[in-house]
């Protein structure tokens, strides 16, 4: 099992890099996946206190595959984000792998992401506000792009206090 040794920090190249999508195949594989991504987020919210999603290229696992847990689990493979809104905001967004860091970004107010889920059926959901937020910077994690690629300016950076 993964721990938050195994997560990926700032500037491992690795984070940089695009997944491949998950394969029909590949799916008795993503069990395991999710309940690494499962525990390395609770750990992080245990230490730092903050955390609703998690994408497979943090945990090193180079796979299209997203788990967020704010309710109740949601494993999104294959995610694909459309129709987002013309309409953006700014936000201080965080990352699990630079924990202490928050940076400013502008992101669409809402938008539909589609994905299959963990049985292979195909899920539509519509998301606004932090949501819409949180899946853009999920999805962004599966082709390589850091909320730093992403910042307003570069005046966008503070610590989290």
């Amino acid at each position: 099992m993964k721990n938050l040794a195994d997560l990926l920090q700032l500037g491992n190249p690795l984070l940089y890099e695009k997944c491949s999508p998950i394969e029909y195949d590949e799916l008795p594989l993503v069990n395991d996946w999710v309940k690494d991504l499962h525990n390395v987020m609770e750990e992080i919210r245990a230490k730092y206190h903050f955390g609703r999603g998690i994408a497979a290229p943090q945990l090193g696992i180079m796979k299209r595959l997203v788990y967020i847990n704010i309710d109740k689990p949601i494993v999104m493979i294959n995610p694909e984000i459309v129709h987002p809104s013309e309409e953006l905001f700014e936000v201080w967004d965080d990352c699990m792998s630079f924990p202490n860091l928050l940076v400013k970004v502008r992101r669409h107010k809402s938008l539909t992401v589609n994905y299959f889920d963990e049985h292979w059926l195909s899920q539509t959901w519509k998301v606004s506000n932090d949501l819409s937020e949180l899946l853009q910077h999920e999805c962004d994690h599966l082709d390589g792009i850091l909320c730093t690629m992403r910042a307003v300016d570069n005046k966008s950076f503070k610590w989290r206090s």
